[in-house]
């Protein structure tokens, strides 16, 4: 069957996929696999879809959408799965903002019901020129090939949260607009979480040089159960190949989520390669509670920032359980942040010399 496509998300963005496509029948349940949908719903809430260029794009009933199939387990939006089969006519849900469809099991009353997707079927990819037949398209391999080991890597700060919105990318930006205010090119990458380019975009937008995340690396989300480990240094070699001064890479989700944290935190090579990390937390028992788990994984809290931060009550409290660690908020204080964890990396903030007179005045 061929159609017209509405919207393509960006979660397909390794599948190349075009506003005329041919479905099939028979579609994969597989997570990554592609598949077209007609949504059913006309929500006033949780009603956008990123497209390919990071722009969001409202989402109407009716409207033909191409999206990516995967599992989600948030606990401020959908938790969902990939069911274990799936045709033409069956009703999933939109599960994140990236495209990623599946069968929604727990939503959070802030985002009300996830839309409803009727599956119109696989979209279909012709690899070989000339053949009529096609084949199910997947975003697994995508332009980021998965790794066992990591490369030489340039100084590395960890951004790791107590939860999802506890402010990871907040801090992102604001470090990488630091270091790039001070001569440093940063290379960012996010290898945990639900596909979604907004992130790292946001962190281009304050200065970034290059940008990946585990979504080019084939994986519509890391709590599928497997790959997020060679996905995560798939990434970090990728950014590191560009040879940036400083790598901002931010863990998406919490330390106790499903979605590889603790994976990739305990891993020799990624500890061997960190400088710095960075704790965004929600409140200041997140804040103890964050600093305990890192300990537990064998790491150090560079700073501490987030929510728990945002005023001076909250930087007390958190001081008197977790001394000797910078607490600095994201927002308010960037550039004491920005210093204690520059600083932890051997880049600490250059002397600024007085300007030279002018010759004529110096005479």
């Amino acid at each position: 069957m061929r159609l017209v496509v509405d919207k393509i998300a960006s979660s397909t963005a390794n599948a190349k996929v075009q506003r005329r496509i041919v479905v099939g029948p028979d579609v994969p349940a597989v997570a990554g696999a592609v598949i077209a949908v007609r949504v059913l719903d006309e929500k006033r809430t949780y009603n956008q879809l990123e497209d390919l260029h990071g722009r969001l794009m409202t989402v109407h009933k009716g409207d033909i959408v191409v999206g990516v199939l995967g599992k989600r387990d948030a606990l401020r939006g959908y938790a969902g799965e990939v069911p274990e089969s799936v045709a033409p006519g069956d009703i999933l849900h939109l599960l994140n903002l990236g495209g990623v469809i599946g069968r929604c099991t727990s939503q959070n009353p802030d985002v009300g019901p996830p839309a409803r997707v009727e599956v119109l079927g696989a979209v279909l990819e012709f690899p070989e020129l000339g053949r009529r037949v096609g084949q199910p398209a997947r975003i697994d391999p995508g332009p980021v090939a998965k790794a066992d080991h990591l490369d030489a890597l340039p100084p590395m700060i960890l951004l790791v949260g107590s939860c999802m919105h506890a402010g990871k990318t907040a801090a992102a930006c604001a470090l990488v607009r630091a270091a790039t205010s001070r001569g440093l090119s940063v290379g960012v990458a996010k290898v945990t979480g639900v596909a979604l380019r907004r992130d790292v975009l946001e962190m281009v937008d304050h200065g970034a040089v290059v940008a990946t995340t585990f979504a080019d690396a084939g994986l519509p989300s890391t709590c599928d159960g497997g790959g997020v480990l060679s996905a995560a240094k798939g990434c970090l070699n990728h950014v590191a190949g560009h040879r940036p001064d400083v790598m901002v890479v931010e863990l998406g989700d919490g330390l106790m989520g499903t979605y590889g944290v603790r994976e990739i935190l305990a891993d020799p090579e990624i500890q061997a390669a960190t400088g710095a990390v960075v704790l965004a937390a929600t409140d200041p028992v997140a804040a103890w509670g964050g600093t305990l788990i890192l300990d537990e994984l064998g790491l150090d809290a560079t700073a501490i920032t987030g929510p728990a931060t945002d005023n001076d009550a909250g930087r007390d409290s958190i001081a008197v359980r977790v001394p000797g660690v910078a607490i600095h908020n994201a927002r308010s204080q960037a550039e004491e942040l920005a210093d204690a964890v520059l600083a932890a990396l051997g880049q600490g903030r250059p002397q600024v010399l007085p300007a030279r007179l002018p010759i004529e005045a110096e005479a």
